[in-house]
């Protein structure tokens, strides 16, 4: 019963009534990218875009989104959640409902949105809910969040037609991408920004389906 309590407040969204207090100033984090040296936070150069994407353990995910040509700066964070300026450690409680985030500042003209959202269906398992692999909890939830209705119309359609594939390889699990607007976004502590540059033998628990997402055009 113990586990199973602890399994369900891990996985179920609060409420306002039920959440973790939080604070109202936000937590300090780093200033430049540990592998770039960008700014992690704007203003940024014009013509950049920015784009949100959770994958389970932000870790891993990151890395794969800083190595992509086009990509201007990351960072991570938490997003989708309750809590004001929560802690990693506040977030692994379930009791915030933040999912853990990468943030993607990238350059139109060098790599397209659609080449973002291939890579984040192609590289984890968007239909395993509050989870991903062993890592359970509303923090690890699949989740992209946009910040233009063309961004929306682009995720919908790589999630309808990633669905498709899916079903096409023989997984008829639904997807549960949370797709929504961007709400607010707290930048994680600076020990877990580039986290996988600073510890490169640090853990990775990303696994994909083995299934392609056809959609991305380059840019």
């Amino acid at each position: 019963m113990f586990l199973n309590e602890i399994f369900n407040k891990k996985t179920v969204m609060p409420s306002a009534e039920t959440a973790l207090p939080g604070r109202p100033e936000a937590i300090p984090t780093s200033k430049t990218h540990f592998v770039n040296g960008q700014a992690l936070a704007e203003p940024y150069p014009d013509g950049l875009e920015v784009a949100y994407f959770g994958m389970g353990c932000f870790w891993g995910a990151e890395r794969l989104f800083w190595k992509i040509p086009g990509v201007y700066v990351t960072s991570v964070g938490y997003a989708g959640g309750v809590t004001p300026n929560p802690t990693y450690h506040e977030t692994t409680t379930g009791l915030t409902g933040h999912a853990e985030i990468v943030k993607v500042v990238f350059d139109p003209k060098l790599v397209s949105y659609g080449q973002l959202l291939k890579l984040f269906f192609e590289e984890h398992d968007p239909t395993q809910g509050m989870r991903q692999g062993n890592d359970i909890g509303t923090t690890y939830r699949s989740v992209i969040y946009t910040t233009s209705e063309n961004q929306a119309e682009q995720a919908r359609e790589a999630l309808n037609v990633f669905q498709d594939a899916l079903n096409k390889a023989g997984r008829d699990t639904p997807i549960t991408t949370e797709l929504a607007p961007v709400p607010t976004f707290y930048y994680a502590e600076d020990y877990h920004q580039q986290y996988l540059a600073k510890n490169p033998g640090g853990y990775c628990g990303l696994k994909g389906t083995g299934v392609s997402c056809p959609v991305g055009q380059a840019a």
